[in-house]
């Protein structure tokens, strides 16, 4: 978790959607997999609010 960074909430059409998505909160990333997705993302600006 990061703060400032959002991302959109995935809705569950299935029981085990919702199972998959709990039981991956306790995923947890070591610092070099977090730096390989990291990695090629690019920010772009806000748009739309002033």
């Amino acid at each position: 978790s990061k703060p400032v960074i959002t991302s959109p909430i995935v809705g569950a059409s299935k029981p085990g959607h919702l199972e998959d998505a709990v039981a991956a909160i306790n995923v947890k990333l070591s610092a070099d997999e977090i730096k390989r997705l990291e990695e090629p993302y690019q920010p772009h600006p806000v748009l739309g609010f002033s």
